[in-house]
């Protein structure tokens, strides 16, 4: 299987293996001069458990006034892969760390990316710190943003389930009360920051992304990866400080990479579909109205609300990179219902994120704008490129992993759901196990998000080709 990642990693143009000698250049001490300690600050992160590249980690406290100071401690990639080193360059080239399923490929070598600038409990490590201050209607007052690089230790290496089921009131009591008293208060910010977002019109979904579960090498099952309290409480956070730092640059008159995602060219077909469930929605493109109509499909059907979930996702289309300056009208991200959004919270396993690094590094310093616009876009477009392809190689795998699982049941039927109608063919995925094919008969006049009942014609695992009659 790991054989068969290599060969999908070329073919869509990766560079799976990373040059001899490219750690050579790396300091054998972090650079800390001009940097704050913040060391003493009871710093936690929340990630999967077998999670080793921690990129952010977080802190906060509450002001006089009510208001929340969220401080969110960003890997300081920078300080140990300057731009043009070796490292540099190579994660240039696969802009991502690429998630297999079957391995691993990261985008930095394992002594960056699980050590020295990933935010492992019990180590000092440099961040970039972005400071918010998140007022009661969950505004982020843009006065108090400040940024800068600090030294910092992670007091509490936490896992999405564990933090997530005693958020909601149903886990254990974490006996570090001090811990415990920063994810309450790291909740109640989030509660703040999402309440707004969704004000506003931003999309709640619930997708399925399975991956393989490995025994001995083979595929035994494919599981699912649900939100809870503590995923939304991370990715709240999250979104402010992508938002926050792009704001951070644009008032500063810095030019930058943004994430955009524009009204979805496919909204007759939203629209569609919302009809079959018996909703209207305005013929324009509108993120409140369909926001609206998500939230009254988890309350109607919260078993089936993924799979609508997935067709929506599917329909609005893939986001782009691309050059934002500062006196440019802001594009900004339909589905997060926000003006400003750049990457920044995700430098061990996103170019992006790294690039956006530098420019808040230099700004906060005062220095000039490391890139030129004409560099920015560049790297925007490559960026995007690769990330389209990062996903075409992740899609693919799954599809390996799938093939391999279900190739003794070929003849068996299943309930399914359409997740793609183009001329390069019509896909479904099934409910249960979640795997994606192609309808290769019976496939005329289906559209994304239709119900279907398939049989299993045949697989191929070595190319994750799943082939689907339509019954």
């Amino acid at each position: 299987m790991v054989a068969i990642a290599r060969r999908v990693l070329r073919e869509n143009g990766f560079e799976p293996d990373l040059p001899a000698g490219i750690e050579d250049g790396v300091p054998a001490e972090d650079p800390v001069a001009g940097v704050k300690d913040l060391r003493d600050l009871p710093w936690s992160s929340i990630d999967n458990a077998e999670s080793r590249d921690l990129d952010q980690i977080e802190v906060a406290e509450r002001l006089a006034n009510g208001n929340i100071r969220v401080m969110v401690g960003i890997a300081d990639v920078d300080a140990l892969a300057p731009r043009e080193s070796p490292i540099d360059r190579y994660a240039a080239t696969n802009t991502t760390t690429l998630y297999t399923g079957v391995a691993i490929f990261p985008m930095l070598p394992e002594l960056l990316s699980t050590d020295r600038t990933s935010l492992l409990e019990g180590g000092d490590r440099l961040a970039v710190v972005t400071e918010m201050v998140v007022k009661a209607d969950g505004m982020l007052d843009d006065d108090a943003t400040r940024i800068y690089p600090a030294r910092v230790r992670n007091q509490a290496k936490l896992v999405y389930e564990r933090v997530g089921a005693w958020l909601e009131g149903q886990g254990s009591i974490f006996e570090n009360k001090t811990i415990a008293g920063q994810l309450k208060l790291h909740d109640e910010a989030a509660q703040r920051l999402r309440t707004q977002r969704y004000a506003r019109g931003a999309l709640d979904f619930e997708t399925i992304e399975a991956r393989p579960v490995m025994r001995d090498g083979q595929v035994v099952d494919l599981v699912v990866s649900h939100k809870n309290r503590a995923r939304q409480l991370v990715e709240d956070l999250m979104i402010a400080a992508n938002g926050a730092t792009a704001r951070y640059l644009e008032r500063a008159g810095f030019s930058s990479i943004r994430r955009v995602v524009r009204a979805p060219k496919r909204w007759d077909r939203i629209v569609e579909l919302a009809g079959s469930y018996q909703y209207k929605l305005p013929i324009e493109p509108n993120a409140k109205a369909l926001a609206d109509f998500l939230a009254a499909r988890r309350a109607a059907d919260p078993m089936r609300f993924a799979d609508l979930s997935l067709s929506v996702v599917k329909l609005l289309g893939p986001g782009n990179y691309e050059l934002q300056k500062a006196t440019d009208v802001d594009t900004g991200h339909f589905g997060l219902a926000v003006d400003d959004y750049t990457h920044s919270t995700a430098p061990n396993r996103r170019y992006p994120d790294l690039l956006t690094q530098r420019l808040l590094k230099a700004c906060a310093a005062g220095a000039k704008q490391p890139y030129s616009d004409d560099e920015l876009v560049d790297h925007a477009a490559h960026c995007t490129d690769r990330e389209n392809a990062a996903r075409k190689v992740e899609r693919t795998m799954r599809k390996v992993a799938a093939a391999a699982l279900l190739a003794p049941r070929i003849g068996d039927e299943f309930d399914g759901i359409v997740t793609g109608a183009s001329e390069k063919g019509t896909f479904a995925r099934l409910l249960y196990p979640p795997a994606e094919g192609r309808i290769v008969r019976g496939e005329r006049g289906l559209d994304v998000g239709d119900k279907v009942r398939v049989k299993l014609l045949d697989t191929e695992p070595s190319k994750g080709f799943i082939d689907f009659a339509r019954l």
